[in-house]
């Protein structure tokens, strides 16, 4: 009843379709500016990150001196390519840590060259 007398107004204009489109466009921009600058500044460095991480533990050899997550600073024994590293943490005692615990490692071991011309 009431309203019928205001939907019956019209504004002069033809009513176009691309008009909603155009709004809906406008209304999600400030959204996907936000996803583009949120994966710019922290998901890409993070995955940066990881895959530098991963390449550190994957060169781990025999020789060199660790990190682990712990703080205890020891010299690799024996590196296999699986998970398990053999690790001396003081004269005469090693243990066995599992290669994603390790945060850094300190020095790359030197191959020693026997052959001496």
């Amino acid at each position: 009843m009431f309203v019928t007398a205001a939907l019956a107004q019209s504004t002069g204009t033809p009513a176009t379709g691309t008009g909603g489109i155009t709004d809906l466009l406008i209304q999600f921009a400030p959204i996907l500016l936000l996803v583009v600058i949120f994966w710019l500044l922290i998901f890409r460095p993070q995955q940066k990150r990881a895959k530098a991480q991963q390449a550190m533990l994957s060169a781990i050899t025999r020789g060199d001196t660790v990190v682990t997550t712990g703080g205890i600073i020891g010299k690799v024994t024996k590196a296999v390519d699986g998970e398990d590293l053999e690790v001396e943490i003081a004269q005469g005692t090693r243990v066995k840590i599992v290669r994603g615990m390790i945060t850094d490692v300190r020095s790359k071991s030197n191959p020693v060259n026997d052959n001496k011309a």
